[in-house]
């Protein structure tokens, strides 16, 4: 029987105002995330914390996805999508309003809260935003749309550093207490976010493609159930990817948690002059992204993604060695090669789930908590054998990511 196979586009027409709402959420939580790298070595001067002790703060935002991940999902399969989008941007903003009384009080526990709460409301984006976008258009192409709306993710992963260090390294004073900066900072912040939230609440979002019920024509669709029996931690593919996952956000959080600790410390930068720099280590994983998804027209997505963890591996060996402006040009391309990790092995995680996708979903999302553990690993390096050691310690999560995307990513009917 001889069929026509229809290209696969992009999106519809009739999805393009909604897929630019969700795509500018990968834009706020890219700033979140990163400004709160820079909240980490702002705190370490105006509380007297060691790196280590600072690392809370990515405790704190990350540890709230292992939280919130299977709320988050079982609140969008019951009220779907839009709702799941509005109660994220809620808890985001409550977050960052929080900021104010904790900058009154000088607390670093009721700043770790309104950090929690925060990342309470970016793991709820983040679990809605990638089935959703996932959803608006053919599941062929949901690799193209996932990668696409992180390349903004990235864009605010470039703004938050850019922010933050206007904001709060600029003007850093030796043995200053002052937290006025943080205070008005994350009260714009907040109020942002609730106009946002304000805005989407009137966009009429239309009829999505469930990726739960495709049919049976459309065989190498994303998210088709080819074994409607199997519970979900049976697909052995899934099972990875959350490791995989866990192990991605590990090395990032705490690469990115202590990048302006090694240009200050390895380069002679100023903080701030490290946190300027920041915003080009996030224009590498910009960069990365775009190109990333040129590339996966003429590559397999799995193969990009082993030989970006094989990229990342030698990159770490070479920052480790404090060789100067080589060490860090490879600090720098760490970035690059990050970009296309998450999305990839989200995207990979997902196929063939069928009705299991928004629970996989919720998962994927909570391998996020990685990021809340990995850097205190290397503070504690840092504080004990310095700063440029401590990147040894990623090569392993890279080595885990290479094996999933070396072998580990097959779907097994």
């Amino acid at each position: 029987m001889n069929q026509t196979k229809i290209k696969a586009t992009f999106t519809e027409k009739k999805f393009l105002i909604t897929l630019v709402f969700v795509t500018s959420l990968f834009m706020f939580w890219g700033i979140a995330i990163t400004m709160a790298d820079v909240l980490n070595k702002h705190f370490q001067h105006t509380m007297n914390l060691t790196k280590s002790q600072s690392a809370f703060v990515q405790f704190a935002v990350f540890g709230a996805y292992a939280v919130m991940g299977i709320p988050a999902g079982l609140f969008m399969k019951r009220y779907g999508y839009k709702k799941g989008v509005l109660l994220g941007l809620s808890l985001f903003a409550t977050g960052a309003f929080l900021f104010v009384p904790a900058a009154n009080m000088s607390s670093f526990a009721f700043f770790g809260i309104a950090l929690f709460i925060v990342g309470c409301g970016l793991s709820t984006l983040e679990t809605v935003s990638h089935p959703f976008v996932a959803s608006l258009g053919d599941q062929r192409t949901s690799d193209q749309r996932i990668n696409f709306a992180q390349s903004f993710n990235a864009v605010g992963a470039m703004l938050g550093p850019a922010i933050g260090s206007y904001f709060l390294l600029r003007n850093n004073v030796q043995g200053s207490t002052d937290l006025t900066s943080v205070k008005i900072l994350y009260t714009v912040i907040g109020a942002v976010i609730l106009l946002v939230a304000l805005s989407f609440s009137f966009v009429k979002v239309p009829h999505t493609t469930d990726p739960h019920a495709v049919s049976e024509s459309e065989a190498d669709a994303v998210n088709v159930d080819v074994a409607p029996e199997k519970r979900l931690f049976d697909h052995k593919h899934f099972v990875w990817a959350v490791a995989a996952q866990f192990f991605n956000v590990a090395a990032q959080a705490g690469t990115w948690a202590f990048f302006i600790n090694y240009g200050h410390e390895k380069m002679g930068f100023s903080d701030a002059e490290a946190g300027n720099y920041m915003v080009l280590f996030m224009g590498m994983m910009l960069a990365g992204r775009f190109i990333g998804t040129f590339l996966m027209r003429i590559v397999a997505p799995n193969k990009l993604l082993a030989a970006f963890a094989l990229g990342n591996i030698i990159m770490c060996i070479v920052v480790a060695q404090s060789l100067g402006l080589v060490s860090f040009i490879a600090l720098l391309m760490i970035n690059f090669f990050f970009s296309i990790m998450f999305p990839t092995i989200f995207s990979l995680g997902l196929k063939n789930l069928g009705a299991r996708t928004q629970q996989a979903s919720s998962f994927l999302s909570m391998g996020v908590v990685g990021g809340a553990f990995f850097p205190f690993i290397m503070g504690a390096v840092a504080d004990r054998a310095g700063t440029a050691n401590a990147y040894y310690a990623p090569i392993v999560c890279y080595i885990v990511i290479f094996l999933f995307a070396a072998k580990f990513y097959k779907v097994k009917h």
